[in-house]
């Protein structure tokens, strides 16, 4: 999706990386909502708890949601996976690996290592396959797998932003292509996410910049306001994970949303606002779909769960 010319150099800071990788999201982001052309609804609905938020007709005003575990149970790259192993793109030991990644997603949240081992497996699978295929593809994988794992709660509130007039944008380290799918198929303005480099139209297995994550969020959203003409002070960000701090604190009205426990502690000392759908018992459940047909994980979530024992 991005020009060549866009790849960081190995000798670069973490810091240009990151303005690199949130400059490159929010561009596509911004292409994908142009071409699509999609409709905000407008109207006067407001929050019953809070009627002063959103602000009906601010269009200086927008919210961005983090979208794994914030507006899908789960990770989404994973549940990807799975639409791409039922179709042959890979073999079970890969799935496996997939699977793993999962389990880890669940039990400790987002891990640096982790999310680049689950980024690696993603770009050696679509290596080599045309963008279109892709999104062929992502919108029957949204179908099959997604569609009944998003928080009917969080779809909630991003609809009273779009009620108010405003611009909802889902804002992810998944590939730009997934979560623009995602974000079209509940009605949402677009998608910031990792970009994948392509020429011709075909993955080169490489990204453009870094994954959208941590910092780099935050570099995304203030690129896509500043091109927007926002005012970030008026706008809202809703994420699970104590790595979105820099995002959340970047916009007047951060949102915790099935908060991590760092998050949830950062927030209250802060005076966030919280939100928690889920269950005591989803809460606190760790499991593995039973779809992805890997009886032999049951001894890998064991030692997952020992390892986050350990590090706790």
């Amino acid at each position: 999706m991005a020009a060549l010319g866009w790849i960081t150099p190995r000798r670069r800071s973490a810091t240009a990386r990151s303005v690199l990788a949130g400059e490159a999201a929010a561009e596509a982001a911004r292409k994908t909502a142009q071409e699509s052309a999609a409709e905000s609804a407008e109207g006067a609905a407001q929050q019953p708890s809070e009627p002063d938020f959103p602000v009906v007709g601010d269009v200086h005003a927008a919210a961005f949601f983090d979208l794994d575990n914030t507006v899908m149970q789960g990770a989404s790259l994973f549940h990807f996976g799975r639409g791409l192993y039922k179709r042959r793109f890979f073999q079970k030991r890969e799935l496996a690996r997939f699977a793993w990644q999962q389990v880890w997603f669940r039990l400790a949240g987002e891990d640096a290592e982790h999310m680049q081992d689950a980024r690696d497996s993603a770009l050696s699978i679509v290596k080599g396959h045309r963008v279109s295929e892709l999104m062929t593809i992502g919108e029957e994988i949204y179908d099959e797998y997604m569609a009944e794992r998003i928080w009917p709660g969080t779809r909630a509130l991003a609809q009273a932003h779009l009620d108010a007039g405003q611009k909802v944008w889902l804002v992810t380290a998944a590939p730009v292509e997934a979560a623009t799918i995602i974000a079209r198929r509940l009605g949402l303005t677009g998608a910031l996410g990792t970009v994948a480099e392509s020429i011709g139209g075909v993955y080169t297995g490489k990204l453009v910049g870094e994954p959208l994550h941590g910092p780099a969020k935050a570099e995304a959203v203030r690129a896509l306001a500043a091109a927007e003409g926002l005012d970030l002070s008026r706008c809202a960000a809703y994420s699970d994970s104590a790595n979105d701090i820099p995002m959340l604190s970047l916009v007047g009205h951060p949102y915790a949303v099935n908060p991590d426990g760092r998050l949830r502690k950062h927030a209250r000392e802060r005076g966030w606002r919280l939100r928690d759908y889920r269950t005591g018992r989803k809460a606190a459940k760790v499991g593995i779909p039973a779809a992805a047909g890997v009886g032999a994980l049951a001894g890998g979530a064991a030692a997952a769960v020992a390892l986050h024992r350990r590090r706790h």
